[in-house]
């Protein structure tokens, strides 16, 4: 049908209709197998039928295409049937497909780096608004922890001029503890893409104090040490206010960051660093001198060893809770310190009804309380721990610890105008020798390696910046010897 014969060739058209027919049965290899058959094909054409029907297809277009250069009929016999598979047109088309989707080896290497350069300023761009976040939020931490601090101190100190009972303060702060947990939920149900009902949520969290969660044997063996701990910090740390101002409080306090590393080093093991030790010897001499400050009256010496004693309580905490609990997450912080609440209602209430009785923290009646300074006392005190706690989620723990040593200037400058306090000599040098030894604890473990990077850069740096000098100093001699030389030669003709 899609074949017809000249008129001369009837004969040689049936042979080679018959040759065609036995080419299934006989498998020939090489194109001689069939050359007989091929040079009797000489006289057949393509049926312009069938032309309009492939037009699709690259075997008639290269068959009647002039510029492929086809000389032999065998070649368009084999292009017409892709006998064994070949189709040079399809190699060559798929060359001119990568020809054109492919570009340049020196295109694609500039595309390439183009691309590589992308990324990595995405990358850096991405890298930069993180770290100004994470910056941005840890000035507003560090804002927050500085007035949460010194105004509790400071409101403390008010409080106690109506209402003198440091202890019953303590208890009625540490019950307010009991809203860490809620309000971790309300932020995990905000933030959180998976919610989870609060009994869910606080079963996981439960996980936190082992594979049977919080038993009665749990809540006594590792949460009731913790609460004395939290109770005798806070209790000791507000009745050295009613002995000594608060500067000296909030700095003596601050020495608690030396007896954690002095803790750690012998109880946990932790790193032995030289500068830590000398920040540690930088507190204790502190401490000595603000003890001589005030010519070691009893009053003052008391009040600084309540102080200590509150910094050795929280530092003694924080090593156990390492100790014993390890690291905790957000949600089981929250639950632990609900926890320290619920105990501080079931067993410290007592505490304070006893010294009402015995008329050691006595009041004569409840109409005299100072409620909103009890409340507004527990409110910053509760943001300070939150923000203590649960800050290193959105910025650095070094900012939130910043926070901290500047409640010292913060509270020098209340005091200034508050009270009679004398900052002498001595209590300036105490200050800043404790202030000093804080802040070298606060540097990394691999601070040292940090800096000889850094001096060995500086070093490069001057290397690579003398050889320039010396190369700009060389070109510039032959200028002028090149500008000397025409001189001599006018001179001498």
């Amino acid at each position: 049908m899609g074949i017809r014969e000249f008129p001369n060739g009837s004969a040689r058209g049936k042979a080679a209709t018959l040759g065609m027919r036995r080419s299934p049965d006989v498998s020939p290899r090489r194109l001689s197998d069939i050359s007989p058959q091929l040079r009797q094909l000489k006289y057949l054409v393509v049926d312009e039928a069938i032309k309009e029907d492939l037009k699709w297809s690259r075997s008639v277009e290269d068959l009647t295409s002039a510029s492929v250069g086809l000389t032999s009929i065998e070649e368009r016999i084999l292009r017409i049937t892709g006998y064994y598979g070949y189709q040079p047109w399809a190699a060559s088309y798929k060359r001119d497909e990568r020809s054109r989707e492919s570009p340049a080896p020196a295109e694609a290497q500039m595309q390439a780096g183009a691309e590589g350069s992308g990324r990595v300023n995405r990358c850096c761009w991405k890298c930069s608004v993180t770290q100004l976040k994470k910056i941005c939020w840890g000035v507003a931490v560090v804002l927050g922890v500085c007035s949460s601090w010194s105004g509790s101190t400071q409101l403390a100190k008010l409080t106690f001029k109506k209402f003198d009972a440091p202890f019953t303060l303590t208890w009625f702060a540490t019950n307010w503890n009991f809203l860490f947990f809620p309000l971790y939920y309300l932020g995990h149900v905000f933030k959180s893409a998976e919610k989870q009902s609060p009994k869910q949520r606080y079963r996981e969290c439960c996980r936190f104090f082992g594979d049977n969660g919080l038993t009665l044997k749990v809540f006594f063996t590792k949460a009731a040490p913790f609460g004395v701990l939290w109770t005798l910090t806070n209790y000791l740390y507000l009745h050295a206010i009613k002995k000594i101002n608060t500067t000296d409080v909030s700095v003596l306090f601050c020495c608690n960051k030396a007896f954690v590393f002095l803790l750690s080093w012998i109880v946990l093991r932790d790193r032995f660093m030289g500068v830590r030790i000398v920040a540690a010897i930088f507190a204790i001499a502190g401490i000595v001198m603000m003890t001589y400050a005030d010519g070691f009256h009893s009053h003052s010496v008391i009040g600084i060893a309540l102080v200590v004693g509150s910094a050795s309580m929280s530092a003694l905490y924080k090593v156990l809770f390492k100790l014993l609990l390890g690291s905790a997450k957000f949600g089981e912080a929250a639950l632990f310190l609900s926890v320290l609440a619920v105990f501080n209602v079931l067993f410290v209430t007592c505490i304070p009804v006893i010294l009402y009785f015995t008329k050691v923290e006595y009041w004569s009646s409840f109409d005299i309380i100072p409620w909103g300074n009890l409340c507004g006392f527990s409110i910053l005190l509760l943001t300070f721990n939150i923000l203590l706690n649960f800050g290193i989620a959105i910025t650095y723990p070094t900012l939130i610890s910043l926070g901290i040593v500047l409640s010292v200037p913060v509270n020098a400058v209340v005091d200034h105008y508050t009270s009679e306090i004398v900052f002498n000599s001595v209590r300036v040098i105490a200050i800043i020798i404790i202030g000093l030894g804080f802040l070298l604890l606060l540097l990394p473990e691999e601070w040292d390696v940090w800096v000889i990077k850094l001096l060995t850069r500086l070093k490069v740096r001057k290397k690579e910046e003398i050889p320039e000098g010396n190369g700009d100093i060389a070109s510039g001699l032959p200028n002028k010897s090149r500008r000397t030389r025409p001189s001599m030669s006018s001179f001498a003709h």
